[in-house]
């Protein structure tokens, strides 16, 4: 269905589209002042961060991206991404529920707004566990 290929320096500007997208597409009620931050950080971190993506392909194209770092006591879900013609094909769902089975604890930051992913992350097992103004965290933890 899709295989995740590491990333490298000719990703980069396709990631930061990536993360941008992202971000700017599920937060409507931003200011221009922090618009502008969030440039500066994806511009900033999305290269420090480059060895940790993954690149989601199908049939050898790239459609998406994923990023999962170490955090606290288990793993941050930071991004997924996929192309919109590639949404709603239970792509992103394969991906969450892969993680799932390969990690104990996994958190993710998802804005209020996006109600669909909320929605989908708390259909598996996803809890809130902070939230800020604009974003929750929420966390899953296997019953161990």
């Amino acid at each position: 269905m899709y295989e995740l290929v590491r990333a490298n320096d000719d990703h980069l500007e396709l990631l930061k589209k990536y993360k941008l997208s992202t971000i700017l597409n599920d937060s409507n009620n931003i200011s221009d002042q922090e618009k502008k931050q969030i440039i500066n950080y994806v511009n900033s971190e999305i290269p420090k961060l480059l060895q940790d993506y993954q690149l989601i392909v199908v049939e050898s194209k790239i459609i998406g991206s994923l990023l999962v770092v170490k955090y606290e006591d288990g793993m941050l879900l930071d991004e997924i991404y996929l192309e919109e013609q590639y949404r709603n094909m239970k792509i992103g769902s394969t991906i969450i529920q892969n993680l799932i089975k390969e990690h104990n604890i996994i958190y993710l930051w998802v804005y209020k707004e996006n109600i669909g992913a909320i929605k989908l992350y708390k259909k598996f097992g996803f809890m809130i566990k902070e939230e800020t103004q604009t974003r929750y965290l929420m966390k899953y933890q296997k019953n161990v």
